[in-house]
């Protein structure tokens, strides 16, 4: 009988969440290579590059892949045969081990939990407690599977239960395109049929973990219907010219998983989860000889890609820029930045909005007059970082704020990831302001460009607090410019379009 010891499964846990937050899956970024050369899209191989070279950088330094350490996700599967050597629950176990890797001074990730979700809102500070889902099996060990789920892509998940005689293709097909760029494609598509309603939630976040092999299915041909759908929703998802970033490109998804489980003859609930760029998960098996030791990738393992500013990016002084300046730049354009930018996020925002709204101002010591502001929430600095990874939040989710920022601030530009909304680009047309993105996915690449950060207003927030950056050669693209044209509203179609002319062997 095979016991398992409360210090070997707590380090195992806090082990696995620092081993995912700086290494990717191979298999994802071996696919990810493989998409980056057949890519003809320049602004999605860009974004490509960016994601590659930093998933590099982020296994070199030991640094977390994405800004967003997200929330985690943990699947136990007990045997039978096991004894436990502990005064814990499992659950508190793994608690302690998402407390200890969050908290680890050596690569600090951060804290995204929030308590009271309806309520205050309140961080927890160390990313408690996980989503766990247990399972009583057969045998004498312990099989967990951890995910740390981003919220961008999180915040993409879809559910319907369509009519026995419906189209799962046509759904998707329609979904995926509402979904915007919010989850940071090229990712995964995890989809679960049948059961129940939290039971195909449950099938497609764990089939979101199974490996990265559409390109071995393709070879050999589907078996049964569901791969056969695999490969349908594959082809027919890329050719709706998304792209990487949402910029338009011939990758929008590596893989589409599909788990499905018996349901009532009157319905078909549908499940659709992303994984974004940052997709971050392991599996490991304890059997009573000691914490999990997950083996390190080698460097070889990685596409030979480096990226490099384009020749023609527009270098920009953001402590001298002007109305007149911006009102020159085309929408896709590669721009790198230059000086001082400002900081904030959902609750930053909501902060100024209750100012306003009691006819109080800014803070003491923030301006945004003729100024930027980064949607950003940083992890925390180590080792004699300025600042720890920074890769943009989505943008969208301020867009209820752009209005009021462009009416009263004096702001005239933002940066982000992903589309923005239809009234938030006439906010930006009607302001003459534009919208850059930066690219999700690319944290530790970006944070390089910072050289130094300074919390000037609402500190209690944490990450969420209003920073000063100053930056050197940031990279990012002109995603809305004066005139009101977004690139995420042209890149996809004109792809779409191009792509209804490839010959399908060459996606």
């Amino acid at each position: 009988m095979t016991t398992i010891s409360q210090d070997d499964f707590i380090t195992s846990i806090a082990d696995a969440l620092q081993y995912i937050s700086y290494y990717h899956p191979l298999d994802y970024i071996q696919a990810l290579g493989e998409a980056y050369e057949r890519e003809q899209s320049p602004a999605a191989r860009d974004a490509i590059a960016q994601i590659l070279t930093n998933s590099r950088m982020s296994a070199q330094g030991h640094r977390p892949i994405c800004q967003d350490t997200g929330i985690v996700v943990a699947f136990v599967r007990v045997g039978m045969g096991v004894r436990w050597k502990t005064d814990m629950s499992v659950s508190d176990m793994v608690n302690e081990g998402v407390r200890r890797a969050y908290s680890n001074p050596d690569n600090i990730l951060r804290a995204s939990v929030v308590a009271d979700p309806a309520g205050a809102r309140r961080n927890t500070r160390d990313n408690t407690p996980a989503v766990i889902h247990y399972e009583i099996i057969s045998g004498d060990k312990v099989e967990i599977t951890l995910a740390a789920k981003g919220g961008g892509s999180e915040n993409k998940s879809k559910f319907v239960v369509l009519n026995p005689s419906d189209s799962i293709v046509d759904w998707v097909l329609k979904t995926v395109p509402a979904m915007g760029a919010g989850w940071c494609p090229p990712g995964i598509l995890g989809i679960g049929l049948g059961g129940t309603a939290e039971k195909a939630m449950l099938l497609a976040k764990e089939a979101l973990m199974e490996p990265v092999n559409i390109h071995e299915l393709k070879a050999r041909g589907p078996d049964n219907q569901v791969e056969a759908l695999r490969l349908e929703l594959y082809e027919k998802v890329n050719a709706l010219g998304i792209g990487a970033q949402g910029l338009g490109g011939l990758t929008t998804v590596l893989d589409v998983k599909i788990r499905d489980y018996p349901t009532h003859a009157a319905g078909l609930p549908v499940a659709m989860i992303p994984n974004c760029a940052a997709t971050r998960h392991v599996h490991f098996t304890l059997d009573g000889s000691g914490p999990a030791l997950l083996a390190p990738p080698s460097p070889d393992d990685w596409p030979k890609v480096e990226w490099q500013p384009a020749a023609d990016a527009r270098r920009v002084n953001l402590d001298t820029i002007t109305r007149a300046e911006i009102a020159t730049w085309k929408p896709g354009e590669a721009l790198l930045l230059t000086g001082k930018l400002l900081t904030g996020r959902d609750a930053a925002h909501k902060r100024i909005a209750d100012l306003f709204a009691k006819g109080e101002g800014l803070p003491s010591g923030v301006d945004f007059t003729n100024r930027f502001i980064y949607y950003v929430g940083p992890v925390d600095p180590v080792r004699g970082e300025v600042v720890g990874p920074a890769g943009p939040t989505t943008a969208t989710r301020m867009d209820k704020y752009t209005g009021m920022m462009l009416d009263k601030t004096g702001l005239i530009g933002m940066i982000g990831k992903a589309e923005r909304g239809s009234d938030a680009i006439e906010s930006i047309r009607r302001h003459k302001a534009v919208y850059l993105m930066a690219i999700g996915g690319a944290a530790y690449l970006v944070a390089k460009a910072v050289k130094s950060a300074k919390v000037i207003a609402f500190e209690d927030l944490g990450m969420e607090a209003i920073y000063e950056f100053v930056v050197q050669d940031m990279p990012v693209t002109v995603a809305v410019d004066v005139h009101g044209i977004s690139v995420h509203n042209t890149g996809p179609v004109q792809w779409r379009d191009r792509i209804g002319g490839i010959p399908v062997e060459a996606m």
